[in-house]
């Protein structure tokens, strides 16, 4: 690969489906993921340091919304879903030149080489706690 965009893009898809250097990918970790699992909350606080809790981090309904539906054919299409999304973006990215990653995002105070491997980043430290979780249940 010679372009900057290119490797971002195989990045985040390494990340969501396969062959990432740190372990399994998202795609691995969620296969043999059940529904009621992924409702679960087995880990209070997963990443507490020195024995202090981590603070409680209180999202919007609009940025965490409820489960409504913990059924298996619902939790398949929130899988696809996710990983629709993760191609979307990674030909988005593959879509780019490597002069438009300086380019500040709109509506944010950086620029889009900032954003796209703070994705890849997010998108590996969710693939974290789902290894834990996963060792938890």
């Amino acid at each position: 690969m010679n372009s900057e965009c290119l490797r971002i893009a195989d990045q985040l898809r390494r990340a969501f489906a396969g062959d990432a250097w740190h372990g399994p990918s998202l795609k691995k970790l969620l296969a043999d993921v059940t529904p009621e699992e992924a409702e679960a909350h087995p880990i209070a606080s997963a990443q507490a340091v020195q024995g202090v809790p981590m603070p409680k981090i209180v999202g919007t309904d609009k940025d965490w919304p409820p489960v409504t539906d913990a059924k298996a054919d619902a939790w398949a299409k929130a899988l696809d879903r996710l990983f629709q999304a993760s191609r979307q973006l990674s030909q988005a990215i593959e879509g780019f030149t490597d002069e438009r990653l300086q380019e500040t995002v709109p509506g944010r105070q950086y620029n889009f080489y900032y954003l796209f491997h703070g994705v890849v980043q997010h998108s590996l430290y969710h693939g974290g706690q789902i290894a834990l979780l996963k060792k938890a249940i």
